[in-house]
């Protein structure tokens, strides 16, 4: 039965037979096979068939429901079983929103220290990306935003308050200033995080709550192309204060707060809410709460 559920939830995912299979590691008609077992089994249609995959019945979207339940729960007295046998050992997927990236050694180095058996994966992804890796048991943490757009049914730590500096060359215009507007800073040639980044959408809000719109001459997934093109001194970007102090942009950059309004965005670490949580996310969680009272006391 819980393989079978895993299959369901893998199929869900993917809407698609065929890529479902794949991702499993098994043949399409053994799919096929499962699902039609698991149905025969509970007497309910799960899925809505003809010619390919239509979606799910009322009654699937419900075992859905149940099936991430039972698996993760499954998953998790694996995982404690495991940790009684050998200590606190194992691999921990993470995925953060681009702008949190950098902060992640304070809290990977400190944990791996304590837990020197356990290993680390980490993937930038959008804040709903995040989520929905969450969902579906592709990640064991996510780092997102908690304060702006909805979470949905999660566990949270929160970590730090993001705030916003303008990022640009010595030589060009608003360098000289101790701060600068939102109004101020949307006239520059600015490099920014695409639209589908919640970065990107702060932004675009405090600009429009000042009347004011990014024209951006350039948008990037990656944090690490509007480094390069910043460093070049003909770009400009608006990035988080902690983000900018852990680069520590040296001379001929400058970072420079923005304010009126003087903004903040609560970013913190997130998982599936579950009593018991396995016994690596316990601990996660427990050394995010030990760095976010590292932060406080640094305030």
């Amino acid at each position: 039965m819980i393989d079978k559920l895993e299959f369901f939830i893998a199929l869900a995912k993917e809407q698609h037979f065929g890529r479902a299979a794949a991702e499993l590691g098994i043949t399409q008609p053994t799919l096929s096979a499962a699902i039609k077992q698991l149905e025969d089994q509970l007497g309910v249609m799960l899925v809505q068939r003809g010619s390919r995959f239509q979606g799910l019945t009322p009654e699937g979207q419900r075992v859905l429901e149940w099936a991430r339940r039972i698996v993760g729960d499954t998953r998790t007295m694996r995982a404690e079983m495991r940790a009684a046998r050998r200590g606190l050992a194992g691999h921990v997927r993470i995925a953060a929103i681009p702008t949190a990236l950098a902060m992640l050694p304070e809290l990977t180095t400190p944990f791996r220290e304590k837990h020197p058996e356990v290993t680390f994966s980490i993937i930038s992804r959008t804040s709903l990306e995040v989520l929905s890796l969450l969902e579906n048991f592709e990640i064991d943490i996510g780092i997102t935003y908690l304060d702006n757009e909805p979470l949905g049914h999660v566990a949270s730590v929160p970590l730090y308050s993001e705030r916003y500096q303008l990022i640009t060359a010595a030589a060009n215009r608003l360098a000289d200033r101790e701060t600068v507007t939102w109004k101020e800073v949307a006239e520059l040639p600015l490099c920014l995080l695409t639209p589908d980044m919640q970065n990107r959408r702060i932004i675009n809000k405090h600009l429009e709550e000042v009347g004011a719109t990014a024209h951006p001459t350039l948008e990037s997934n990656s944090m690490i192309v509007l480094f390069s093109h910043i460093r070049t001194g003909k770009w400009a970007s608006i990035m988080p204060l902690n983000l900018a102090e852990v680069l520590g942009f040296a001379e001929p950059i400058r970072a420079i707060p923005i304010v009126e309004p003087d903004a903040s965005h609560l970013v913190g670490l997130v998982a599936v809410k579950r009593e018991p949580h396995t016994p690596l996310v316990s601990a996660l969680l427990y050394e995010a709460r030990q760095l976010a009272e590292r932060y406080n006391s640094q305030r």
